[in-house]
């Protein structure tokens, strides 16, 4: 199984800290040493280590099949919202679509469209759980607008979430962009927002489960 690179040093860390743990226990109880409850650390130890290297997994994913003018996932996870919304960012209408990554997700972010990048921004604020409809204005939050070769603009907006203490992007402005890039990762649970054009033809449907880089989420006409 790969390894994101953003888990690098956080694996290595929780490792020796376990490790240090589970020396210090035994030698604590080394004169009146209980079996079943080493054995309990021990096993709990061994199961927080796989827990968190899951987390930061990295499959690799290659779309296949032609991408002109479709929008795929940027992330796994559940769709929580479709719905209109005013989007301010760009001073009008906009299809929100909202992904919810559980913590059994990858939390590998790709980029959902061809195109340039025109805008990135990041946002600091507040750590309120992801599925909340607020957690997309409240929240630390990081905004990336892609535009299309028809000049279309797509919106994808990283929204930390309680457990989330850091989004990464990788992206800068003025760079081109194709689905199978990576466009970053979110460190714990966490949620992606979709804003598109009112006239796309939306393929998805509330509470799907949906695959990063390989669901298609909607057509551009």
């Amino acid at each position: 199984m790969k390894i994101h690179k953003e888990g690098h040093s956080i694996i290595i860390n929780v490792f020796f800290l376990l490790i240090l743990l589970n020396i210090g226990y035994y030698l604590l109880n080394s004169i009146s040493f209980h079996i079943y409850i080493n054995l309990f650390i021990h096993i709990g130890s061994i199961c927080i280590f796989f827990i968190i290297v899951n987390f930061f997994r990295s499959p690799t994913r290659i779309f296949i099949g032609d991408s002109e003018n479709i929008i795929v996932s940027p992330a796994d996870g559940k769709i929580l919202d479709i719905k209109k919304i005013f989007e301010h960012e760009f001073s009008e209408k906009k299809i929100q679509i909202s992904i919810f990554m559980g913590l059994s997700d990858v939390h590998v972010n790709w980029i959902p469209i061809n195109g340039k990048i025109i805008q990135y921004k990041h946002k600091n604020g507040k750590y309120k759980a992801a599925y909340l409809p607020k957690s997309s204005i409240y929240n630390e939050r990081s905004t990336i607008v892609i535009e299309t070769h028809n000049g279309e603009h797509i919106l994808i907006r990283q929204i930390a979430g309680a457990l989330a203490k850091r989004i990464v992007t990788y992206v800068k402005i003025n760079q081109k962009c194709q689905i199978n890039d990576q466009l970053g990762f979110i460190k714990f649970g966490s949620r992606v927002d979709l804003l598109l054009p009112l006239t796309a033809k939306i393929l998805v449907n509330i509470d799907q489960k949906v695959i990063g880089n390989s669901t298609i989420i909607a057509y551009l006409k």
